[in-house]
């Protein structure tokens, strides 16, 4: 087996990542006008399963927007059907990644479907566009993992790169374009991969979400993977409790993100509820992926863009958002793979006992393997950055078949 980095290379990985994701170090977008490349553009029928592939293409991966530091591994970019929020189809794009090296592990090698975090809401914004621009902040995550011989199913969710509005934190579409970017991945000729596998599924923030809804859905949605296990960081399992941190906060932008998603997911006119101003916040923080929209857009007040002067947070107990916003409630359904779940106490965006009180409402539900990891990193992105090492040494357990452990009997 190759030699891995020294824990302390890993840090100084993540704390770079975490640098670029805070706007420390200046990053430019993705290519801020280009119209969407003709691959983006699903055709007038999709194919007859989820996960199928519609078409692919040779892509590149940078670490760096000067694309100075080319990631060695076969990259190609997909196209697969999914399933959209009303049950029909719907053609989603991402990214598969294969290491060049062999699988230093026994039996095959494992397949990650990686959940990216909050990219933004514009077709730039997509994974598979950023990575291959150098301006993926979640880039060095993911060479962690190709480090260990993984390859890398990454889904751009819906709405994400393909026409139409990303359907953001909306649960169960999220889950479903995670699950389906791994079956095509195993389909995709060019992967080398084996059709079924070893698979996991890892994510953080809004990758959270998705992978957490991923993992309540896998057993009726796709039976036949070989889940091994899902980890899921920082999920923002109950938008109700998440709106009102995100309010004048640091990352008022992510609100702005909900708002347009869930609308989106549910054909829900905001005319009604937005002011000018609030109309406008909408649209411009819609043209900015992550960083740009963190640093233009912080601690917004949302009562100064409603027509009657009460914070978004104030709508989500009241029709029609109230059934929406229930709707994305994680931790109702409990998973059959083991799941490791990890949140900072000192999260400054997602409250941490809404991702413990996911965690302990799968093991009411008769989840048996919830290992529930409490972190004490100050801020989102620092519970990132501590998150992930854990997350890395907890997939090769479960690739290596070592028994899961169990925090249920302690999240009572």
């Amino acid at each position: 087996m190759k030699p891995r980095p020294p824990r302390k290379a890993v840090t100084a990985l993540l704390a770079l990542a975490t640098a670029v994701s805070l706007g420390v170090v200046a990053m430019p977008s993705a290519q801020a006008e280009d119209p969407r490349p003709p691959f983006y553009e699903p055709p007038a029928s999709l194919p007859a399963a989820n996960g199928d592939v519609v078409r692919s293409e040779a892509s590149e991966y940078y670490l760096d927007p000067l694309k100075a530091i080319k990631v060695d591994a076969h990259v190609n970019r997909v196209m697969y059907r999914s399933t959209d929020g009303r049950g029909e189809p719907v053609a989603v794009t991402g990214t598969v990644i294969t290491p060049k090296s062999a699988w230093p592990g026994g039996g095959e090698r494992p397949v990650i479907g990686y959940a990216p975090g909050t990219q933004g809401i514009d077709d730039k914004c997509a994974p598979s566009r950023q990575l291959a621009h150098g301006t993926e902040y979640e880039g060095l995550f993911v060479k962690g993992l190709l480090a260990r011989g993984y390859a890398v199913a990454m889904t751009d969710y819906e709405g994400l790169g393909t026409p139409g509005t990303h359907t953001y934190v909306n649960r169960e579409v999220s889950g479903n374009a995670l699950i389906d970017v791994v079956r095509a991945a195993q389909r995709l000729p060019e992967a080398d991969l084996p059709d079924d596998g070893p698979v996991a599924i890892t994510g953080y923030s809004q990758g959270g979400g998705a992978a957490a809804s991923a993992a309540e859905l896998a057993p009726e949605y796709a039976p036949e993977l070989d889940l091994k296990g899902v980890s899921a960081g920082a999920v923002p399992a109950d938008l109700a409790k998440t709106a009102g941190k995100l309010d004048n906060s640091l990352y008022s932008a992510f609100l702005g993100y909900s708002l347009a998603g869930l609308a989106a997911g549910y054909d829900l006119d905001l005319a009604p509820y937005l002011n000018d101003k609030g109309e406008k916040f909408l649209a411009d923080v819609g043209k900015e992926c992550t960083v740009q929209a963190v640093l233009k857009f912080p601690f917004l007040k949302s009562q100064d863009f409603t027509e009657d002067g009460r914070p978004l947070a104030d709508y989500l107990g009241e029709e029609p958002f109230k059934t929406i916003v229930d709707e994305q409630r994680i931790g109702e359904r409990a998973p059959k793979a083991p799941v490791l779940v990890t949140h900072s106490r000192l999260d400054d965006v997602i409250p941490y006992e809404v991702g413990r009180d996911m965690a302990a409402s799968w093991c009411e539900r008769g989840a048996e393997n919830v290992e529930f990891a409490t972190l004490a990193t100050p801020t989102h992105v620092g519970g990132a950055i501590e998150s992930f090492p854990r997350v890395f040494l907890w997939l090769e357990g479960r690739f290596a078949d070592k028994a899961p452990s169990s925090d249920c009997g302690s999240l009572g």
